[in-house]
């Protein structure tokens, strides 16, 4: 807040466009008492949008809880998150899953495809709760398939497909609403080496081309090269962040990293 002369009233600072996702004194705890287990403990940070950053830390730390947090999944025990300066906590459902359905796209670990559809029919599934046309939703998951390279392979079942090309339709099932915020949790994980090379492509294009602001929860140090900063989260604190430009990334070490 903005304090003026002393017979003025006071001012509201005006909120920072550039800043698209905001927590505050974030906090989950599982159980109580003795017993209370802090998952998050107190994390303020700040994504800026139209960036592509990575979250980081050894399993444990509190990373995949932050990530669902920040993507409305989960709620927290204590604090605030804001999208777009929006306090997630104060949206009726409604609000939540208009939220989760045209603001923010998933890329899941496990893909979560439905097993019974085809590429396309998964990729258009999030347009129909949105109510998009049938004919707009077809033409549009054609376009998105094709941004991925499976373009050929729209009526391909997951079953009938490999690791990486899930991956890939997964990834363009996310941008079925044509999200702000794509969050990626660890896309990589599952993938060979040569696949997971082309999914970070694909994710460094939607970010550079689309505008598109991306959030990676990853162990992969190969992301490092594409974001522009890192944020390491230990004990369910924010240990530091830092900025692509400002470190250097040796053979089996990070430079900073601890």
């Amino acid at each position: 807040m903005i304090m003026t002369a002393e017979n003025e009233k006071p001012k509201q600072t005006p909120p920072d466009r550039a800043v698209i996702v905001r927590t505050l004194d974030l906090e989950k705890v599982y159980g109580s008492g003795e017993a209370a287990t802090y998952a998050l403990n107190g994390v303020d940070s700040t994504i800026m949008r139209g960036e592509l950053i990575a979250i980081m830390g050894p399993s444990g730390s509190g990373k995949s809880t932050y990530f669902n947090m920040i993507g409305a999944l989960d709620a927290p025990t204590k604090g605030r998150i804001l999208i777009d300066e929006v306090d997630v906590a104060q949206l009726s459902a409604s609000e939540l899953a208009f939220l989760r359905c045209r603001k923010i796209g998933y890329i899941f670990q496990s893909y979560n495809l439905i097993r019974y559809m085809t590429a396309l029919e998964n990729v258009t599934v999030p347009m129909t709760f949105s109510g998009t046309t049938p004919e707009d939703a077809r033409r549009r998951g054609m376009e998105l398939l094709d941004l991925v390279g499976l373009g050929d392979r729209w009526q391909h079942r997951p079953i009938e497909m490999s690791g990486g090309q899930q991956q890939r339709v997964a990834i363009a099932r996310s941008l079925a609403n044509q999200p702000q915020i794509l969050l990626a949790d660890e896309p990589t994980a599952n993938l060979d080496f040569q696949t997971g090379e082309e999914v970070l492509e694909i994710l460094r294009k939607i970010n550079q081309e689309r505008g598109v602001t991306v959030i990676c929860s990853t162990h992969d140090h190969r992301l490092l090269y594409l974001c522009n900063r890192i944020m390491w989260i230990r004990d369910g604190k924010v240990e530091r962040v830092e900025k692509r430009e400002n470190m250097t990334i040796k053979t089996g070490k990070i430079g900073g990293e601890s």
